[in-house]
């Protein structure tokens, strides 16, 4: 009787081993090649999800996103799920300007608090030039190239960057294709979840 009820255990712990092990394998074999060399100049485009806190409330915007940029400025679009242009930025060293529709341009010295007091929540666009393509400055004033088995880093400037999924894990020099943005609330900051997906390039 006794090894009839111990039987389902030692079944139970054979199988939880096994899925374990089966577990572990991938994660043991990611990729530890880096993305590819920084470059000045890209066009990316995708999809987003902010959470955001908004009068003690958690507000959610979701949409689609293009980002050009240059080695002078960042031009980035934000438009609704079905397409509808809801703002476009304009970032350069000297300034940022935000439009809305047919609304006149709104111009402040940074983007995070033009961004803030416009849409509600700040766009990290200094940061999202290096996490884009799978760098940052981490906390240790480091910097930090992603990769598949090497997908994690707190920033200089709080931010938790996890980089998901990629458009080919297996790449020589693999693309970012899915990144999570997280900052903990502050006495300076809220708290702040950006999803990014990124459209593969042609």
């Amino acid at each position: 009787m006794m090894l009839k009820n111990r039987f389902p255990v030692l079944a139970w712990v054979f199988a939880a081993s096994a899925l374990l092990s089966a577990c572990a394998t991938p994660d043991a074999k990611l990729s530890k090649d880096s993305v590819a060399a920084y470059r000045d100049a890209i066009e990316l485009g995708g999809r987003l999800t902010v959470n955001y806190q908004k009068d003690g409330q958690t507000e959610t915007l979701t949409g689609k996103f293009n980002w050009v940029q240059t080695p002078s400025a960042v031009n980035v679009s934000l438009a609704s799920p079905l397409g509808q242009t809801i703002a476009t930025i304009t970032v350069t060293p000297e300034s940022a300007t935000l439009t809305q529709g047919d609304r006149a341009p709104r111009v402040a010295r940074d983007i995070d608090s033009l961004t803030a007091q416009t849409l509600g929540w700040s766009l990290p666009v200094s940061g999202l030039r290096d996490w884009l393509q799978g760098y940052a400055t981490g906390a240790d004033g480091q910097r930090f190239a992603a990769s598949p088995a090497a997908n994690t880093v707190t920033t200089a400037d709080g931010w938790r960057l996890t980089y998901v999924s990629w458009q080919d894990a297996g790449a020589a020099k693999p693309a970012p294709k899915r990144i999570d943005v997280a900052r903990v609330a502050s006495a300076t900051v809220e708290a702040m979840e950006i999803r990014i997906v990124i459209d593969p390039q042609g």
